[in-house]
């Protein structure tokens, strides 16, 4: 479901129309997370990181209002829930898009994706972009623990859906960082609400079962 937006009476009126026709509207903003609760909890479990990471950035986002809005030619739509689609590597070293119904619930997000996962491995790969703007675009790159990240992009399409890196965690000492990178529409993000979705991911993986409210905001 999403709402319209009514852009007479919207604060962020003068920056959307600003914004809006960049030829590159879009900025991205890395940072790096404590993520040894989250692993705790997988290992433990038995359980996959790579889909408590997402269940992590899909609790994060769901906090942060500015990352469920989407541009629809010339109007800005709030999406009241949004599901996860990510990149699969496949055996041939191909890779794949596969799609996740978010659920609040970690321990039930986590056994449907591990679902989806199963069956995406048993039919084989495959190559098949989405099509609904009600997701957010995730990649996962365990092999490097990134400090900067570019996307590619076709313009054209006039989309707005938020793009999600996480990269390869390391232990230091007490903690584990992990790298995330996040590219954002400024025509409908600014760095405020960046902010607001990194203190929301680390309170996600401090607290993966959700057992303690995530912040609103900083």
């Amino acid at each position: 479901m999403s709402t319209p937006i009514d852009l007479e009476t919207w604060p962020r009126r003068a920056a959307y129309e600003f914004f809006r026709g960049f030829d590159d509207p879009f900025f991205n903003l890395c940072s790096r997370v404590d993520v040894r609760r989250t692993r705790a909890w997988c290992q433990e479990r038995g359980a996959s990181f790579f889909l408590a990471s997402l269940h992590a950035g899909l609790r994060a986002v769901h906090r942060v209002e500015a990352l469920r809005l989407r541009t629809r030619g010339d109007e800005v739509v709030r999406c009241e829930r949004v599901n996860g689609g990510s990149t699969v590597l496949n055996p041939d070293e191909s890779f794949s898009f596969v799609y996740f119904t978010y659920r609040p619930e970690l321990a039930e997000f986590v056994a449907d994706a591990q679902a989806v996962l199963d069956a995406h491995h048993r039919a084989g790969p495959s190559f098949a972009p989405g099509e609904t703007d009600e997701i957010i675009h995730f990649s996962v790159i365990p092999w490097v623990h990134f400090t900067s990240v570019s996307h590619a992009r076709n313009h054209r399409t006039g989309e707005s859906v938020p793009k999600i890196i996480f990269g390869r965690f390391q232990e230091e000492g007490d903690r584990c960082p992990l790298p995330v990178s996040i590219e954002v529409h400024h025509a409908l993000v600014d760095g405020l609400h960046v902010g607001q979705f990194f203190a929301a991911l680390q309170a996600a993986f401090d607290d993966p079962e959700g057992e303690q409210a995530l912040p609103m905001g900083l």
